[in-house]
């Protein structure tokens, strides 16, 4: 459904269905009631500034009966956000995709207390392209390739190779060392069945047919680490982190695997020890056979 108002700032406006009825008189009154945490007045204010909207183009005013519409779009009050000391570093930019490297600690898409400060909205308002949309996401405590469509036009044919899995992603991962695995002399695949709950933080390997899929070797070792080849076959949430973890090699500096640490204050000083090392795909605009890998590196096998 196809939002009636441009992006502003390079962040969406945000959709509410209104019911159908009820015990309010207006769409004001409904949404009033809905979000009762939030300044009535500032809320009414918007209605006057034409910031409320259906589907349609119609403005909402105060007086708009509850029941006229069923979508309307309206702009968030942004909060201020103080900016992360990170930056990003684009790698590639045409007609139709932007490529970059995204650093740790920076969300992909707006979420929870980062809404500017994503990379979705910085790149969006430094390359002045509002209708930019990322291909895929990374966590925010990873780093590296992150491919953006920039052209609604193709942006289908781009998507549907993530959905038929004709993008060759590599990841690079600094962890412990089992000398036991051989990981170093032969590949290992590592399947299992990964659910993630939205009320809970962490995934979670359960018993049931695989539904993920990650070929794990050790492409090189100092000491007691070893730097890691990661290669994803599919793309569950923390399927890497929890792959990793459930060997016995839990990624270095790894907050939530395999032991979930106290909340605290990001460590910029200690990133997540992994890393979106490469992407490949053929163009299915031109047929060109295309790769970009990350100029960023691990701080803990510098």
């Amino acid at each position: 459904m196809q939002s009636p108002l441009p992006v502003r700032n390079g962040v969406n406006a945000t959709r509410l269905r209104l019911p159908p009825e009820g015990p309010w008189e207006t769409a004001l009154e409904y949404i009033l009631d809905r979000f009762d945490h939030v300044d009535p007045e500032g809320i009414g204010e918007r209605f006057d500034r034409g910031e409320v909207v259906a589907l349609g183009g119609e403005t909402l005013t105060r007086s708009t009966p509850l029941g006229e519409h069923t979508f309307v779009w309206y702009y968030r009050e942004l909060p201020v956000e103080e900016r992360l000391p990170v930056e990003i570093s684009i790698l590639h930019r045409d007609d139709h995709l932007v490529v970059v490297d995204k650093p740790h600690f920076l969300p992909t898409t707006p979420g929870g207390m980062y809404v500017a400060e994503s990379a979705l909205v910085r790149l969006r308002v430094e390359l002045g392209i509002p209708d930019l949309i990322p291909m895929h996401r990374l966590d925010r405590m990873t780093a590296g390739i992150l491919m953006f469509s920039v052209d609604p036009e193709t942006r289908g044919a781009y998507q549907l190779l993530f959905e038929n899995r004709r993008i060759t992603k590599e990841y690079r991962a600094v962890a412990p060392v089992r000398p036991d695995l051989h990981l170093d002399a032969e590949p290992l695949d590592v399947r299992s069945r990964i659910v993630k709950s939205r009320t809970y933080l962490l995934a979670q390997e359960v018993e049931g047919p695989a539904n993920t899929h990650t070929t794990v070797s050790l492409l090189d070792r100092r000491e007691d680490r070893g730097l890691y080849r990661l290669q994803p076959h599919t793309g569950k949430t923390h399927q890497l982190r929890l792959h990793m973890a459930s060997l016995g090699l839990g990624i270095i500096n790894d907050p939530f695997y395999p032991i979930l640490h106290p909340q605290a204050p990001d460590d910029y000083g200690k990133p997540l020890q992994l890393l979106a090392h490469s992407i490949a795909f053929t163009d299915p605009v031109d047929g060109t056979d295309r790769r970009f890998e990350s100029g960023l590196t691990l701080a803990e096998f510098a």
